[in-house]
């Protein structure tokens, strides 16, 4: 269960969600929180793009700042063991 935090955690840390993508994909617990964290990097990163974007760069700051948010929910989520899905983007399956 311990390997299983681990790599519940990296998954919320950027790039590094590819780690449990590959390493642990057979794993309930793991592929949760890799599908969890894989949208929450692709919103950081569509939004840290747009914010070269003027006007649209402000809310999109905004949106980078929530994503760091949901990746802190989310390691803390990993480290109690818990599948709970985070706000907003929860819902969104990419990893099945």
């Amino acid at each position: 269960m311990e390997n299983n935090k681990l790599m519940g955690i990296l998954s919320y840390i950027g790039i590094l969600v590819l780690i449990p993508i590959f390493a642990a994909k057979d794993d309930p617990f793991v592929r949760y929180h890799a599908n969890q964290g894989l949208v929450n990097f692709i919103v950081a990163l569509v939004a840290g793009v747009l914010t070269a974007i003027p006007i649209v760069g402000i809310v999109a700051g905004l949106v980078g700042i929530v994503c760091f948010v949901f990746s802190i929910l989310g390691i803390i989520n990993a480290v109690k063991g818990e599948m709970k899905p985070l706000p907003f983007i929860g819902g969104i399956q990419i990893i099945k």
